[in-house]
């Protein structure tokens, strides 16, 4: 009996490749639990309701601001996380809808 092989969905595919990368993977982590990763001592928007501004994650990995910009924008493209403008700035947060539907993807796929 010969079995079809089916295509792996593109977009777990996506997130895994993103993941892939130790920082990034940290990064995703640490955006669980904002407040307790991240300084945010002039925070001008709510870290768990709109996220955590490129310049609170620069500080804490100690990376160029550009190197953290592509991190969380590989991040985005592969709907890890969400991204929201305020002012100039841009914060980010977790997508745990899309987390949850990843892994749970990910499950039936393994």
């Amino acid at each position: 009996m010969t079995e079809t092989a089916t295509s792996p969905d593109p977009d777990l595919v996506g997130a895994l490749r993103a993941l892939s990368n130790p920082m990034r993977f940290q990064l995703l982590q640490w955006l669980r639990e904002p407040e307790r990763h991240f300084s945010l001592e002039g925070a001008i928007a709510d870290p768990v309701e709109v996220g955590v501004c490129v310049t609170h994650i620069q500080a804490r990995v100690g990376l160029a601001q550009s190197t953290v910009s592509a991190y969380m924008a590989e991040l985005q493209r592969a709907g890890l996380v969400r991204a929201t403008r305020v002012g100039k700035w841009t914060h980010y947060r977790r997508d745990e809808q899309r987390i949850a539907h990843l892994v749970a993807e990910l499950g039936r796929t393994l």
